[in-house]
């Protein structure tokens, strides 16, 4: 992989970590929403988040976690001559993306609260199950996990830039 593909798994990363901050949100917003538009109760929704292309993090078969330098060169260029591909494969080998929004199907937390619209004949209404706690503690991971990728990019935009001054 080159700089230029670093740059491609940090923005699939962004990419990632802003739509996983997007439903927290969302998530939080409705945690005391009785009905939607379509006259159900709001479900929480998770995102889940699958690896782009062929990389391995398998430390025995020399995946990004372990192996050693040579087998791995040597099974980028055997790929590249099979392949007809270049020895530094697409620029987003190793990224992240989103491969799912998974509802939360639970049953929901019922309140005594009869003077509600939304309370049934003994008084009860249905809430989402969202734990505010819970919620924030993900919004918290995935702020973080953001801003650790923007650190990535920041670093190798450095290291292209010192490259180029290499060429003076």
């Amino acid at each position: 992989m080159n700089l230029f593909g670093l740059l491609g798994v940090s923005g699939s990363a962004l990419t990632a970590e802003r739509v996983r901050a997007e439903i927290t949100a969302s998530n939080m917003a409705n945690a005391e929403t009785t009905r939607t538009s379509d006259g159900k109760l709001f479900q929480r929704q998770h995102v889940v988040f699958q690896s782009i292309g062929p990389v391995s993090n398998d430390v025995t078969s020399g995946g990004m976690l372990g192996g050693s330098f040579a087998n791995t060169f040597q099974s980028q260029l055997t790929n590249a001559a099979w392949h007809g591909a270049s020895p530094t494969g697409t620029p987003d080998e190793g990224g992240v993306e989103i491969a799912d929004v998974v509802t939360d199907h639970s049953q929901g937390l019922r309140r005594y609260d009869p003077g509600h619209p939304d309370a049934d004949k003994d008084g009860y209404v249905t809430y989402p199950d969202i734990d505010p706690l819970t919620e924030m503690v993900d919004l918290m991971g995935a702020t973080r996990a953001y801003g650790l990728n923007v650190s990535a990019v920041q670093a190798t935009k450095s290291m292209i830039g010192a490259s180029l001054d290499l060429l003076k």
